[in-house]
């Protein structure tokens, strides 16, 4: 893999601050989950390597999600290769409906009385805390917690100065503004990069707006002001992928291997992830 990184990556990468295991992370929702589900450590290395996070730090980061139980490490020959582990592939299809599927509008409420709900596992599923051990968060038809009661409601749609005590809208705006300042200046040079680059900033840019999305509760476009960023920065996520996505696929097909050698530039998973609007 070529050694040179354009400034405007490395600025990138700079800006986001990037945890390494985060970013590999990253690496597998976007690249390897839907080819296989299996990476070279070799490959993870040089695809770290231009966003500045060097082999020790891969390394160290592959052993932590390895006992976490995210990743699997397998032996074949002289080579080290890591799979996603079964139990972290629901998270990992949670997020990529998340980030690649349409918005789907809620349709009300739910009220929800959780003993046993730690609030950190609250924030982690974005609800909103109504006090004590009460939640609330929209209505999408989403599981309940385990052991709680959940009651159904179509009130009225509250306003944001009213939502405001139940969640931080304006830290979650602050960041899909953040959001569209790093990206934004992408889109007019996005279709001249070559591979390698197109590949990083794509991986950059799934990275950054996962960050964004999993924070937000996506409340109903009623509940929200006219000039919130959201559908803006969603526009320039799904624009930007699918600007870089075929000079990062010629890529992934000449670079990233895996158990049977090379992955493939694309697979059928791979084109059901093209995001939506």
């Amino acid at each position: 893999m070529p050694n040179a990184t354009p400034p405007q990556i490395a600025q990138l990468a700079q800006e986001l601050r990037l945890n390494a295991a985060a970013f590999i992370v990253t690496i597998y929702g976007d690249i390897v989950v839907p080819r296989g589900g299996v990476l070279w450590t070799g490959t993870l290395i040089d695809l770290c390597a231009p966003v500045g996070i060097n082999e020790s730090l891969v390394r160290t980061a592959v052993s932590r999600l390895v006992a976490a139980g995210q990743l699997r490490g397998e032996r074949i020959g002289r080579r080290s290769f890591y799979r996603l582990a079964s139990a972290a592939r629901a998270e990992f299809e949670h997020a990529a409906r998340l980030l690649f599927g349409p918005k789907a509008e809620p349709h009300g409420w739910q009220i929800i009385h959780a003993p046993d709900l730690r609030p950190e596992d609250a924030r982690r599923q974005r609800m909103g805390h109504l006090g004590g051990p009460v939640f609330i968060r929209p209505d999408r038809d989403q599981e309940a917690p385990p052991g709680a009661l959940v009651l159904h409601g179509e009130a009225p749609p509250a306003s944001l100065e009213q939502l405001a005590q139940f969640w931080d809208m304006t830290a979650l705006q602050a960041r899909y503004d953040r959001f569209l300042a790093l990206f934004a200046p992408l889109q007019a040079m996005a279709a001249d990069f070559s591979p390698e680059p197109a590949l990083i900033a794509r991986l950059l840019l799934v990275h950054a707006w996962r960050d964004v999305l999993l924070r937000d509760p996506r409340l109903a476009a009623a509940c929200l002001p006219q000039d919130w960023p959201g559908p803006q920065a969603r526009t320039l996520f799904v624009t930007l992928y699918t600007a870089l996505t075929p000079a990062a696929e010629a890529h992934i097909a000449a670079h990233c291997e895996g158990e049977d050698g090379l992955l493939p530039a694309r697979t059928d998973l791979s084109q059901r992830r093209l995001p939506h609007f």
